[in-house]
């Protein structure tokens, strides 16, 4: 192990259990250097314990409590619209938290009183607003009435007894004879009612005094502010006239009911005038106060704005180090807490300098204690990424975490996804446009790192770098070829071939003529456009899927012997890794050894033929198809090794399993007790290997071998031809990217109307970007992710680790508040 090359990327990170010993004084000081640093895993030493049984729940609630205010802050600076200006202001480094938690309830009472004065302000504004509104209606209906009496009063004086109108009231003699103080004096009850409940409220006002009221109402224009909801709200200003008490309580009942706000009202119109200056000086008063008050409240606001970020990572810190101390177990009598967690090798020296930094910062007499711990644990694993290879390592983390220091398929997936994607998406032109965008988003990376993205945004943010590997390989495989958006150009040279007919469009390879040297680099332009060119096509992207699917597979294989290398099991060397190169090799590495010769020979050879009869007839005479001397012995020679490799597969291996363990556990039952080393562990020990000894079940690992053989074999046929995807879906895209430059942008030039070709062009452009920027894309990248997961990295890529989660300050911005 010692020999080999370590690469940050192809193994993780070596890592080690640590024991820490750390003196309560200078504890949380540690905890919080520890935190800056971001390289410790801490384990959970008090699982059993709920969180409020633990030592340091108090002050998890004196953060949370913060926590809170400090959410209140952020809502109240939302509503007024000064969250945008918040900014991070310098950290001191030695914040007394009691003083930062006494600060904020200072500020929160102040903004509670500061709101309440206001809402009261507010509502007596509104109030007087809406008693200004009822003072002027009301006073116009009165006014009007008014007018109408003393018309009224006019022609009565002029007009004789026996001329009166039909207008003239009936009653108006007895009422002119009666004497004034017998007039039954009616009472008023005004205000406002919402303009959607008007009706309803005069019907019931109606049926509840049995029409012994008159209603007015008058329609406000404009919204009014509500003074108990504060929503704007569209009203009517109504006034009620009544005789006695009853219908008075009814009517009172009957506002209330309708949330109809009531304002006193009187008849003299002086006092009317009186009330409406001073309900208007009032309403100039209250103005003022509250503009006041509100530029108080946001100069307050702007005040926790500049020091909103540094109060909240403060909290966020000082809540994630009292959790990470909860996590410690403390031992009273020594004054200390004692913690266990993982930490990569490279860190030792990093961890000790903190821990010893934060004994001198404390001042603390006695020093923390840093020990590694040997187990047999399975640490966790840690890849150092960058913003590069992150994604990469993900799309490899979504199929399963490594384990523990195994071979990392993310080191070649940077360059074996996008260049298998780029095989089903080659188009130069519309890589050019992928490119494009990409270069937005990584050039704006840091505008868009800061702001809050959609989900689509922020996936595809998130992919940015894996889209610009991918846009660059298909512009390479595009001019391979030789395709913008399905148009041929002649960039590296003149075609090879000329046509012998002036009809070029319908030639075949036999109408033209090689005139040339062989075009330099990707397809002839000369095939796109004739007969044979799907067959050319098919036959060319079909052979290379087959070649580029073994070699990965091959690859995939070899990274297995790597692997078994590495952690030096001799067994999977040569009863996994030596029979499935011999198995994929005798028939689909054979099948590639054909496709080339094939190609260099010129031979017009069929390989379907050979590959069948290979199996069916593996003695008889090739033939025509005979590609090279001594094909036939060579064939029988690789379908026996191939029938070989199946039990050599199947059957030692699990045999050996079994011997291995059985010599294991002989071994200890006989080992010498060296001194130093407890009994009761070694007695503990062995008993807890004579029960994996129990549990150790030959069947068990028999069967999972027989699956494991026939996965492989089954599969050695069917992941190959799965990598056929590669051509069908390169197929698939050119012919689609062909169609809507033929039959939609060609087509609408044909006509001579600039109508229809500005329709074509806007169609040919959605079409492209909808269906081959964005629907390909997705599914080209879903196809070489399945290729990735299921034919690549399931011939050595176990999986079956868990990530190094740090505690660490770094990932509390990134984090939501709760």
């Amino acid at each position: 192990m010692d020999g080999w090359p370590t690469m940050d990327l192809f193994r993780s990170e070596p890592m080690q259990l640590v024991h820490l010993i750390i003196p309560i004084d200078s504890s949380r000081r540690a905890i919080s250097y520890l935190g800056e640093l971001g390289l410790f895993q801490f384990k959970d030493l008090n699982a059993e314990k709920s969180p409020f049984q633990r030592t340091y729940a108090a002050q998890i609630k004196r953060c949370g409590e913060m926590a809170r205010r400090l959410r209140f802050f952020r809502d109240q600076m939302r509503k007024a619209g000064l969250l945008s200006q918040s900014t991070m202001s310098t950290m001191s480094n030695e914040t007394d938290l009691d003083s930062l938690e006494v600060k904020l309830g200072e500020l929160e009472g102040d903004l509670l009183e500061m709101n309440a004065n206001n809402e009261q302000l507010q509502r007596t504004y509104n109030e007087l607003l809406e008693y200004k509104l009822v003072l002027q209606k009301a006073g116009e209906f009165f006014s009007s009435a008014q007018s109408i009496a003393a018309a009224q009063q006019r022609e009565i004086e002029v007009q004789p007894m026996g001329e009166r109108s039909m207008d003239s009231p009936l009653l108006l003699e007895q009422e002119m004879t009666t004497d004034p103080s017998k007039h039954v004096k009616l009472g008023s009850v005004s205000g406002l009612v919402p303009r959607e409940k008007s009706m309803a409220f005069e019907r019931i006002l109606f049926r509840a005094t049995r029409g012994n009221v008159f209603l007015k109402q008058s329609v406000v224009n404009g919204a009014v502010v509500d003074p108990v909801s504060g929503e704007k709200v569209e009203k009517n200003v109504f006034i009620i006239f009544y005789s006695g008490e009853r219908a008075k309580s009814k009517i009172l009942k009957i506002c209330e009911a309708f949330g109809a706000n009531r304002y006193p009202f009187t008849d003299d119109l002086g006092k009317q005038f009186q009330m409406i200056t001073e309900v208007s000086g009032k309403i100039s008063e209250l103005k003022s106060t509250i503009d006041a008050g509100l530029l108080h409240r946001n100069s307050l606001l702007q005040t926790i704005g500049h020091q909103y970020e540094q109060w909240n990572l403060l909290v966020k810190k000082e809540k994630s180090i009292y959790h990470t101390l909860n996590m410690l177990s403390i031992d009273v009598t020594k004054m200390c807490l004692v913690a266990e967690g993982w930490c990569p090798v490279s860190a030792s020296l990093q961890i000790q300098n903190a821990l010893q930094q934060a004994t001198y910062d404390s001042n603390s007499q006695v020093g923390a204690i840093f020990q590694v711990l040997h187990t047999k644990e399975s640490p966790p694993t840690y890849f150092r990424t960058n913003k590069f290879t992150t994604a990469f390592q993900e799309i490899v983390d979504a199929y399963g975490v490594a384990k523990y220091q195994e071979a990392n398929p993310g080191v070649y997936t940077i360059v074996t996804f996008p260049f298998l994607f780029a095989v089903m998406f080659g188009d130069w032109g519309h890589g050019i446009c992928l490119l494009l965008a990409t270069l937005y988003f990584i050039i704006s990376e840091r505008k868009f790192s800061n702001q809050k993205l959609g989900d689509i945004i922020e996936m595809t943010f998130g992919g940015r770098y894996v889209i610009f590997m991918m846009a660059l390989f298909s512009i390479y495989t595009g001019l391979i070829y030789n395709e913008f958006f399905s148009v041929p150009f002649e960039l590296f040279g003149p075609s090879a071939y000329a046509c012998r007919d002036p009809s070029c469009r319908d030639a075949t390879t036999v109408g033209l003529t090689k005139v040339r040297d062989t075009y330099p680099f990707g397809l002839d332009p000369k095939w796109h456009g004739s007969r044979s060119e799907l067959p050319f096509l098919n036959s060319l992207k079909m052979k290379m899927s087959i070649l580029l699917g073994v070699a990965q597979m091959n690859l995939g294989i070899v990274l297995s012997y790597v692997n078994a290398k590495f952690f030096a099991d001799k067994l999977n060397v040569w009863y996994q890794f030596v029979p499935q190169m011999i198995f994929l090799n005798s028939l689909f590495g054979y099948l590639s050894l054909l496709i080339i010769v094939k190609w260099c020979t010129g031979s017009k050879a069929d390989l379907y033929h050979v590959m069948i009869y290979m199996f069916l007839s593996p003695f008889d005479d090739l033939g025509e198809n005979q590609l090279f001397w001594g094909q036939g012995f060579l064939q029988v020679l690789l379908l026996l090794s191939a029938l070989v490799a199946v039990p050599w597969m199947l059957f030692p291996k699990p045999y050996f399993l079994k011997k291995q363990h059985e010599e294991r556990h002989q071994g200890q039952s006989y080992a010498l007790l060296l001194s130093g080393e407890d009994p009761l562990d070694d007695d503990q020990e062995d008993h807890h290997k004579s029960k994996d000894h129990e549990e150790f079940e030959f069947s068990e690992i028999f069967v999972h071998q027989l699956i494991h053989t026939i996965e492989f074999v089954l599969g050695a046929v069917s992941n190959t031809a799965s990598y056929l995807r590669l051509w069908a879906l390169s197929l698939a895209h050119s012919e689609l990217s062909s169609v809507f430059y033929d039959k939609v942008l060609l087509l609408a030039w044909g006509y001579d109307n600039v109508i229809i070709l500005i329709i074509g062009i806007i169609v040919f452009i959605s079409a492209t970007g909808g269906v081959l920027l964005v629907m390909e894309t997705l599914s080209a990248f879903l196809h070489a992710l399945r290729l990735h997961w299921v034919e690549f990295m399931n011939k050595f890529y176990e999986g079956s680790g868990y990530k190094f989660y740090p505690f660490s300050f770094a990932l509390l911005g990134s984090e939501d508040d709760d």
